[in-house]
Parts: C-alpha cells; structure tokens; sequence
C-alpha cells in the first residue's frame, strides 16, 4: 500500500467534518424520546352494549403534532369492522400497536386494523403532519361509522 500525504483540502475536509460531527453528538445524546409522556386520546368505540352496532362513541379527535399518544378502538363484537385511515397512518410515526398486552413494532403504518370480535387495539404513535385526517368502517360509513382526526 503506497501512503500520500495529505493536502490542505483534505485536511480541512476532516476537519469540518470532524467538527460537524462534534456539534451533532452532543445534540442527539440530549434528544429526547417522544414514545414517552404519552397522553390518551378519547376512545373510539365501535358498537353499543344496547345492541346499536352502527354506534360510534367519538367520531372527531384533535391533537397537535410531535406529542405522543394512545387511542384505543375497541369493538362491542357486533360487526366485522375494518377501521381505515390510511392517510392518517400514513402521516404519524407508529410507535406500536398492543393487542390483549402483545406488542407490535410497526416498520411502517399499518393499511387498516380488523376486528372479527370484541376487543380494544390500542394505537401509540406520534402524528408527524398536521391536517384533518378522515377514518371510516369499510362499508359502513353510510350507517355514520365515520369521523376525522386532526392534527394541529
């Protein structure tokens, strides 16, 4: 292996990068973790215990951007539902998705969560793009099984 010497460029190239590279460290040892703090958002609840499986507890959510949260989608088992709101998954970072305390870690949003019977999945995320966001049951949002989340 033949050695060069290095030339003034070079050696300013590390330099900057070598001083790039010090302003940086410091800053990501500090960063803070936005998985933590998380705040429950109101739960959206699919079908009544009276029978109404075309009732929908909250419909419209708002929340702001860079806050993490939790929001619970619970069947009564009615129905089949498939809940959508692929715009909306496409715009958050998804921390993970728990089923009866089983986690998921996402590498990706999720196209739609399905319940086949009764049962909460709880969604943890953190919205990363603010907007009005649509969610609906495939189906049935002619029966107002549809509603919004928007993020501030």
């Amino acid at each position: 292996m033949i050695r060069r010497p290095i030339n003034r460029r070079q050696l300013l190239a590390f330099s900057a990068a070598g001083a790039a590279g010090a302003l940086v460290l410091p800053r990501a040892a500090s960063a803070i973790d936005l998985a933590k703090g998380r705040q429950d958002l109101p739960e959206i609840v699919l079908g009544d215990t009276g029978g109404n499986d075309f009732a929908v507890s909250v419909k419209d959510i708002t929340m702001e951007g860079g806050k993490s949260y939790r929001l619970n989608v619970t069947s009564n088992g009615g129905k089949e539902y498939k809940f959508l709101a692929p715009e909306f998954f496409r715009n958050i970072w998804m921390n993970q998705i728990v089923i009866n305390h089983l986690e998921i870690h996402p590498y990706g949003a999720p196209h739609h969560i399905e319940f086949d019977d009764a049962g909460t999945i709880a969604l943890e995320f953190v919205p990363i793009r603010t907007g009005t966001f649509q969610w609906w049951i495939d189906g049935l949002q002619e029966k107002g099984m549809a509603g919004t989340l928007t993020v501030k």
